[in-house]
């Protein structure tokens, strides 16, 4: 039973809530009802044109020591960011010694340097909320920083010292590389990356520089002498082009940069190698990595590709485009209309100076594996052999021209750009001919290139799953095909 004092209360409460209900209604009454418009079908939308691509206002110059500089003002907030790229990478360290070039970029910094300990430049930084980091991927080594534009000053000079004077300190090196070992003892817990690191082994070749991995081994044969002399080799003013953008005038930012790093002497330790020769490595072949955890199965497909000079780049774009994303060829048939994938796709995919790839696939469940790679076979051979439509071509181009405008939204990303044409020896007008390119391009165009570049007889297929799950199995492929089992145990150190 409710004493009379809650009772009361309770009654006190239904009657505030009673005329708070009825206040609302009254107010909502004398409101005049708005009659909305029917949504419109998306087909009758109208957007305005795309605005014109315009490069900011930028400055380049060359030091007398050799060094690259791109400066691009942007006084919206009061930070600077900068860049250096430097002509290395990872296909450069010797056969033996992969992981090399990953360590000396990682070494770099958290090392420190001759004048400062990692841990001193550490609580510089975290003072000033600036950051300076350094690295070396497959074919470039970087370093950047960033800052307020109060300790521009101060913060590029660390920078500067980081990559002129790194310690490679002993113990850093043993950290790095027993975060390596942790990375390779994992390396086989995502399905999805074995999928990606086996299809470029079967392309490039298991021991190409462009598709072998770090092991235990190669690690342990890596020495604090060999990040010395890998750094000497690369890290030199004329090997390294600069890029900064942010809050700072152009004349004070050219006197800072010509201070700190004017008076760096080329080094006599330099090389510029050759770079690795490209054959695809297997062909028409279909191979399998047994995973029997897995109820779904991991593909890949496809051969080798080209480069982004290619003049038949911008077609083969508008190509992906109607292969590709909402709307495209794969995802309306494989996924949606036959139910067969979680996720398909099939790109050509260049790179800047060496091939790339033109890779199909995508997950679906195992019994589903062979009808989804038959499937995206006949989307390859339909694209090359049967013009597309109209409306798919202007789709297309439409959805490439959208997405292309995105990679210039702000001034950093621009002059990124402008550093990788530089770094690569491609036009500086590159940016401007693809979008003009794109607009031209025909029907007739997209399959010429299609039927020319997509070669069926090269695709080799990578599949990784389980074998148990897979019916109707792989051999139901072709008459007499041969399945290749991969083994991707990880080799332990001798």
């Amino acid at each position: 039973m409710l004493s009379n004092q809650k009772k009361t209360t309770q009654s006190k409460l239904v009657l505030t809530a009673f005329l708070v209900i009825v206040l609302l209604l009254s107010i909502l009454g004398r409101i005049p009802a708005i009659a909305l418009a029917p949504p419109k079908h998306y087909t009758e939308l109208e957007f305005p044109p795309l605005p014109e691509l315009e490069i900011p206002d930028y400055t380049r110059f060359q030091l007398d020591n050799g060094i690259i500089v791109y400066l691009m003002e942007d006084h919206e907030l009061p930070l600077i960011g900068g860049r250096a790229i430097f002509r290395t990478g990872s296909r450069f360290e010797p056969e033996n010694k992969v992981g090399l070039a990953d360590l000396t970029g990682t070494v770099m910094r958290t090392g420190g340097t001759i004048q400062h300990t990692p841990e001193q430049i550490n609580e510089l930084l975290e003072q000033k909320a600036a950051a300076v980091e350094t690295g070396i991927g497959g074919t470039a080594g970087s370093a950047r920083f960033s800052c307020l534009t109060e300790d521009l000053t101060k913060v590029f000079g660390l920078f500067a010292e980081v990559i002129r004077e790194p310690a490679f300190t002993e113990e850093k090196l043993e950290l790095a590389k027993q975060q390596w070992q942790g990375s390779i003892s994992r390396r086989n817990d995502d399905p999805g990356s074995i999928a990606g690191r086996e299809f470029q082994k079967l392309i490039y070749g298991e021991e190409h520089p462009y598709a072998r991995t770090v092991e235990y081994e190669t690690l342990n044969n890596i020495s604090q002498e060999d990040l010395i002399d890998f750094y000497a080799k690369y890290f030199h003013p004329e090997n390294m082009i600069l890029g900064i953008v942010g809050d700072f005038k152009t004349k004070q930012m050219r006197s800072l940069i010509k201070e700190q790093l004017g008076d760096w002497e080329p080094s006599s330790k330099g090389v510029k190698p050759l770079l690795p020769t490209v054959t695809q490595a297997e062909v028409g072949d279909i191979f399998f990595v047994e995973q029997p955890q897995l109820n779904q199965s991991y593909i890949q497909m496809g051969h080798l590709g080209g480069k982004l000079d290619n003049p038949d780049y911008t077609a083969l774009s508008v190509m992906n485009s109607v292969l590709n994303g909402l709307g495209g060829r794969l995802f309306n048939n494989i996924r949606s209309r036959q139910g067969l994938a979680y996720s398909v796709s099939a790109y050509w995919s260049p790179n800047y100076d060496y091939p790339g790839v033109f890779v199909a696939g995508g997950e679906t469940r195992s019994d589903a594996t062979v009808p989804f790679i038959e499937s995206v076979k006949e989307e390859i051979e339909r694209i090359r052999t049967q013009p597309i439509t109209e409306e798919e071509l202007q789709h297309a181009k439409d959805s490439t021209l959208n997405s292309f405008i995105f990679n210039f939204q702000d001034p950093a990303q621009t002059l990124s750009r402008l550093m990788r044409y530089e770094y690569y020896d491609y036009p500086e007008d590159f940016i401007f001919r693809y979008r003009q390119e794109l607009e031209k391009i025909t029907v007739a165009d997209v399959q010429r290139v299609a039927e020319k570049y997509l070669q069926p007889e090269q695709m080799v297929t990578l599949v990784v799953g389980n074998k148990e799950g897979i019916q109707p199995p792989l051999s139901s492929l072709g008459n007499g095909i041969e399945i290749t089992s991969i083994d991707i145990t990880i080799p332990e150190p001798s």
